[in-house]
């Protein structure tokens, strides 16, 4: 069987890299089925992205924000037609489940009719002028040459909110998928180029984060750059781009803690937790990587919790069967057992699970049992470390002020959880837990695109995606239209 091989996407040309070097994509389920050869790009080919993203950039800032628009839909309509291809493609090189793969796509065909409104809605600001017959507005105006990274664990949806309002605003892209995931970015940019995107207006470069991301990051032409991925390198590409006064956009880790009260509707709060820990094989950012559990109801949780992941169903994630597919590669499963290896140390207790699957019908992937490990302390490394991985913690308090203080307690700020019946703990926790996004009655995980994403402390930088990433993607300009026909001086004393 001939294995494909994909080229970089520049200024509209399928090219190789320049070293001709090339990086093999796998099914982490069965390592026998190579996805794909794809670019191992580095500087050299990032400088020819850049160059053609430049040159695109004349002309597509001219194109009505409307029109821009238009491209959006035509993509979103070509990727509904496409969704179970693309949907197959994405279980084999990233492992997660059908159903979850078909609802990445779907949330870029979201992003897609979402953003293109948004070209009828690039507002600016008029105000009154402080002077006699002149005119005040403001206009958003686009950042021009954009760079964007994105992660392996969500390779259609993540590049879909970063590349769509960039593209409405009138920006030029060059984007580097995750090494592990490449052909979904691909499959995404081909709808887009299918729709009737410009050539040059979106580029691909394929490779390592230190051979075409570092290269991107640093090249003086990019003018801005979003990432979504560890708060390791997310820290690292920030001081990079400091260096050239980019604003960055960072989206990075979580360590996300699902309370439950005494009074909480206990089926709900357990179906919410087997979700949120376990969906996407935990390798999510918004992952409930933590539960805290109020002592009256800890016991009883817990018994029916490790019950129910014993239940799960490991396998590949093409079989619809399947409940929890592979990790992504053998280093995720190697962090994964470190973690439960520290735990157990440090005195917490392995509920179930805890080991890398690899015999039978797992000897040719990547697979993790679903983890549960009771009597943790919020001290512990387990409770205060970013996993990405099947593995969750259980955590229990007295007091639902403890339960806040614990959720708090850590280096991160993405996504929290609360299960009650008490509408007053409720809006309290709204108010008080430190995260992005707060979700009651409803686990850590399902954002909608049409909100803001994003977190505080070391989970972002303070900018959001969703409804906020325009603000990103987007410059203000002051006009001033003085029509008085003389001169007039703004910010001197002209009281008589």
């Amino acid at each position: 069987m001939t294995i494909p091989t994909y080229h970089n996407l520049i200024g509209g040309e399928w090219r190789p890299a320049a070293s001709s070097k090339t990086i093999q994509n796998v099914n982490p389920a069965d390592h026998s089925d190579v996805v794909g050869l794809f670019p191992a790009s580095a500087a050299e080919d990032v400088a020819h992205a850049v160059a053609a993203a430049k040159k695109a950039f004349i002309t597509w800032r001219l194109v009505p924000a409307p029109k821009r628009g238009e491209i959006l839909i035509r993509a979103g309509l070509l990727l509904q037609q496409r969704k179970e291809q693309y949907a197959r493609d994405m279980t084999r090189e990233m492992g997660k489940v059908l159903a979850e793969t078909r609802g990445d796509v779907q949330e870029a065909i979201d992003e897609a009719f979402y953003v293109a409104g948004e070209g009828r809605r690039l507002f600016g600001h008029t105000t009154p002028s402080e002077l006699q017959n002149k005119f005040a507005m403001s206009l958003r105006m686009p950042v021009g040459v954009v760079g964007l990274i994105t992660p392996w664990n969500f390779p259609m949806a993540i590049p879909s909110w970063k590349l769509f309002p960039a593209l409405v605003s009138g920006n030029t892209c060059i984007i580097k998928p995750a090494t592990d995931t490449p052909l979904s970015t691909y499959n995404l940019v081909q709808a887009l180029v299918d729709a009737g995107l410009p050539p040059g207006v979106v580029n691909i470069v394929s490779g390592s984060g230190s051979g075409a991301g570092a290269a991107l990051v640093e090249h003086p032409d990019v003018r801005a750059i979003s990432f979504t991925g560890s708060s390791e390198v997310g820290s690292h590409v920030a001081q990079r781009a400091a260096a050239t006064f980019k604003p960055v956009s960072l989206e990075m880790g979580g360590k996300n803690a699902q309370i439950v009260l005494d009074d909480a509707n206990l089926e709900l709060a357990l179906d919410g937790a087997l979700w949120g820990s376990f969906g996407t094989t935990g390798q999510r950012c918004t992952a409930t990587s933590r539960i805290l559990l109020q002592k009256g109801i800890a016991a009883k949780f817990t018994k029916e919790f490790v019950a129910r992941t014993r239940k799960l169903k490991v396998g590949s994630g093409l079989e619809e069967a399947t409940d929890v597919g592979p990790q992504v590669n053998s280093s995720q499963i190697e962090t994964s057992k470190k973690y439960v290896d520290i735990a157990v140390g440090e005195g917490a207790k392995l509920l179930t699970g805890g080991h890398a699957l690899t015999e039978g019908d797992y000897s040719k992937g990547t697979f993790f049992e679903p983890t549960v490990l009771g009597g943790v302390k919020a001290t512990m490394r387990i409770a205060r470390e970013e996993v990405f991985g099947p593995v969750v913690s259980l955590i229990e308090f007295e007091t639902f002020e403890q339960a806040i203080e614990i959720a708090n307690s850590i280096d991160y700020g993405l996504s929290t959880s609360l299960y009650t019946k008490d509408v007053n703990r409720a809006f309290t926790a709204i108010r008080d837990l430190e995260a992005g996004i707060t979700y009651i009655n409803a686990p850590t995980i399902g954002a909608e695109v049409h909100l803001p994403f994003g977190g505080v402390k070391h989970t972002g930088n303070g900018h959001r995606e969703g409804s906020g990433a325009i603000d990103f993607f987007t410059t203000w300009k002051a006009v001033y239209v003085d029509y008085s026909d003389k001169l007039q001086r703004a910010q001197i004393d002209n009281a008589e």
